[in-house]
């Protein structure tokens, strides 16, 4: 078929080639030629030769047959070229078509793209949408849920502050009330919408009470931070409790200050509780320090009484008693001593009084008295000095003391036999000293599973053989473990049982230096008439004999009223008028005086206060003022002054006999050699020279036992406003007790009470309980002290 079409394609063209005439004439050669070579070939298959009538008759078929095939070829070739033409322009037309269809297909196809594009653009948007309609429900599902949520915290944020006994608020940095709790609603009775944008003025109507909210919210805005402060307030009725208020300031997201929020907690019952704790400390203080004053009295009349007796004639065997006596004393009283400070350690009230010591005399005491109290025992004790020590150091001399002797007493109690070594040495310059004490006993020692606890509170060790206390009483250990710790020392322990223990105290302390003043010289001065004004019989004994030894007469008046009644101006060249008298003061004196009087003599205060700046005095109507006790130096210098400003005045030369060359002429000379075994943290060895230079030894002893007669009255009274909280009595009977011991040399009771009888200290309320009781324990021990000291002039 396919080669069917091929011939007749090439007729087809074979015939567009030639031409229509050509081509007939060809088509005729052929199919002469081809009825020949049939005829031929028919011939010669069927009679096996060639005929010329064949040859002929084929021609001659050829040509009568030709014209037909040419017209039949011929329409047939036209109809097929037109034909074949048609089919070429229908194919034409179909490529063009075709051509056509892809442009339009790939157009389609890429119109189909867009769309797809377009629809899946619409579907991604309508996603997007979808998903952010989702969101903005969940968002808004999420904001409702949160702001449930949030009423729902607020609610119970609201229920628990309104079910909170506590006081909450707050206020703007304008002072202005924000909101509060239904427990503030009820202290200043008012709602919370009524409440928010009042001010402090319009809640509080006490006074004192606005104050202490003002100040404290100030104080809170100026140092941005948390402030705590208890405070009374009163409901609206008048039902009062006290409060302990927290404020702290609060602020924006931007850091931005908005007010401040206060919480108050109620703390009625803990304040009445506190109070009932305190009254009852006091109370056990108080009875504590009676006890003491009770016992102490008889008890230092006790070791007195034994050292005299020690002193006099007495066969061995008294002698062995009155020591016995005298050491059993001695124990007892520091036995008060760590009871006391123990008392003391409770309340958080023990003080330290560091004070210029001899510390060389202070080493001799010691050795002293253990050795006393070795002997009695019939044991060995020594003391030795490892190295130099310092001749003054600044320490509590009364608590180290009671700390060596603590650690002597229980190495004595507890040696049965051998002997108590203490061992001294000291490394020091000018500025400070390291020292150590060593005490070493030969005793039953500690065991070592007991060391860890010797220290603690009325703990106990006992030892296994003799059931006897290794460590004293229980509480002299924690007395002195306590005391080394607050002078900025430390103990340490070894020991082995059945060998002895060695107990070290080491401290650290400064260096001082003793001063006396020497060779100070007086020229003559003339005799005045001296008006003076003081109600202390003991200041007044003292006064006179000093001042008429230098050869002055001296008028007495105890009381204000009594010296505005005697006085008279004509009749005194000074007048000297006490400070605190039981009626008025000395500038009360001072002032009537100058308003009745055109002339007045000098008018000169005497203080037992310390004297800092004269000025004050002046401006209060005093012309001077000089210190309690008198001393010669500040009567000479008084004097001077006096005369040189007051040349109106006739003094009359008035010289006694009394007052001749060796008082006027005085000379301070350096302390005499039995000085040195007296503290001079005690004694005013100073003005006890001087005292003693003027009206002689005898004079001085019989003014120290008129002070040791009234200082039990001084004491009970003492201790009775100290019970009672009679503060101002209390102040009034130190002030006393301060001018009597100055005007006796007792320095350290003179220092306490002037402590004691100055509440302008901060510390005075805290404090004076323990000056008070330290008065009641040295009184007596310091006059014993001075009375040995005036034997010896």
């Amino acid at each position: 078929m396919k080669l069917l079409k091929n011939l007749a394609r090439y007729y087809v063209d074979l015939l567009v080639k030639l031409g229509m005439v050509r081509f007939s004439i060809l088509l005729a050669l052929a199919l002469v030629c081809f009825s020949v070579l049939l005829q031929v070939v028919v011939s010669m298959v069927l009679r096996g030769e060639i005929e010329n009538v064949v040859i002929i008759r084929s021609i001659f078929f050829g040509l009568l047959i030709t014209p037909w095939a040419v017209y039949f070829l011929t329409v047939v070739v036209d109809q097929l070229e037109e034909s074949r033409q048609r089919l070429s322009k229908m194919v034409f037309k179909l490529k063009d078509m075709r051509a056509r269809d892809r442009e339009l297909n790939v157009e389609l196809q890429q119109n189909i793209r867009k769309l797809n594009q377009q629809i899946e653009e619409r579907e991604k948007a309508e996603e997007g949408r979808q998903e952010a309609i989702q969101d903005l429900e969940n968002e808004v599902y999420e904001r409702e849920k949160t702001q449930v949520e949030l009423a729902q915290r607020t609610a119970l944020m609201r229920s628990f502050l309104d079910a909170s006994p506590d006081l909450i608020y707050y206020r703007n940095t304008d002072g202005e009330f924000s909101g509060c709790n239904k427990a503030f609603e009820e202290l200043v009775g008012l709602p919370e919408k009524k409440l928010v944008g009042l001010s402090i003025n319009d809640v509080y109507s006490d006074a004192g009470t606005r104050q202490q909210v003002e100040s404290t919210d100030a104080k809170v805005f100026a140092d941005n931070k948390e402030l705590t402060y208890e405070i009374w307030l009163q409901y609206p009725d008048n039902r009062k409790a006290y409060f302990e208020f927290r404020k702290l300031p609060f602020y924006s997201k931007d850091n931005q200050l908005l007010g401040l929020v206060g919480f108050g907690r109620d703390i009625t019952e803990r304040k009445v509780y506190q109070d009932a704790l305190l009254k009852a400390s006091q109370d056990k203080t108080t009875f504590i320090s009676t006890i003491s004053h009770e016992l102490r009295t008889p008890l230092n009349g006790i070791v007195g009484l034994s050292r005299i007796l020690l002193d006099s004639k007495l066969d061995e065997e008294q002698r062995q008693y009155m020591q016995t006596i005298n050491v059993s004393a001695i124990t007892l009283g520091h036995i008060f001593n760590d009871v006391i400070d123990l008392d003391k350690f409770d309340r958080s009230e023990l003080e330290l009084l560091a004070i210029d010591t001899d510390f060389k005399s202070f080493i001799t005491d010691i050795e002293s008295i253990s050795g006393l109290m070795a002997e009695q025992k019939g044991l060995r004790f020594e003391l030795d000095r490892l190295s130099e020590l310092p001749q003054a150091i600044m320490v509590d001399a009364t608590r180290l003391r009671q700390v060596i002797w603590n650690l002597i007493n229980n190495a004595m109690k507890f040696t049965k036999e051998g002997g108590v070594t203490v061992n001294v040495s000291a490394d020091f310059d000018d500025h400070y000293a390291d020292i150590q004490f060593e005490i070493e006993d030969t005793g039953i020692g500690i065991p070592e599973s007991e060391m860890d606890n010797i220290f603690g509170m009325y703990y106990q060790v006992k030892s296994g053989k003799d059931n006897l206390h290794a460590v004293g009483t229980g509480i002299g250990l924690a007395v002195s473990q306590e005391l080394t710790h607050r002078m900025g020392g430390e103990i340490t322990v070894l020991s082995e049982l059945g060998f002895g223990s060695t107990f070290t105290v080491s401290i650290r302390v400064p260096v001082t230096q003793l001063s006396y003043e020497s060779d100070l010289n007086f020229k003559s001065q003339p005799s005045l008439r001296i008006f003076m004004v003081e109600d202390i019989e003991l200041n007044i004994t003292v006064a006179r004999s000093v001042l008429e030894n230098l050869g002055h007469t001296v008028d007495v008046a105890m009381s204000g009223e009594e010296a505005l009644k005697k006085f008279n101006p004509c009749h005194y060249d000074l007048v000297l008028l006490d400070i605190q008298l039981p009626d008025m003061t000395g500038f009360d004196i001072a002032q009537q005086l100058r308003q009745t009087y055109a002339q007045l003599p000098p008018l000169v205060a005497l203080t037992a206060n310390t004297l800092k700046d004269k000025h004050s005095y002046q401006q209060r109507g005093m012309d001077d003022a000089i210190n309690k006790p008198l001393s010669v130096k500040a009567i000479y210098k008084v004097i001077e002054k006096c005369i040189k400003h007051s040349n109106d005045l006739a003094l009359k030369p008035i010289v006694a006999s009394k007052c001749n060359k060796e008082a006027i002429d005085l000379q301070y000379h350096d302390k005499p050699a039995q000085d040195k075994g007296f503290e001079t943290s005690i004694l005013d060895i100073d003005m006890l020279n001087s005292y003693i230079e003027i009206v002689g030894t005898q004079p001085v002893m019989d003014s120290v036992l008129m002070f040791e007669g009234l200082m039990p009255d001084y004491i009970q009274l003492l201790n009775g406003y100290m019970a009672s909280g009679d503060d101002e009595n209390l102040v009034s009977e130190a002030h006393k007790i301060k001018g009597a011991a100055s005007s006796v040399g007792l320095q350290r009771i003179q220092q306490l009470a002037q402590k004691a009888q100055s509440p302008e200290d901060p510390s005075w309320r805290v404090l004076v309980r323990d000056w008070v009781e330290a008065i009641n324990q040295n009184y007596q021990p310091d006059i014993n002290t001075l009375k040995q000291w005036l034997e010896t002039r």
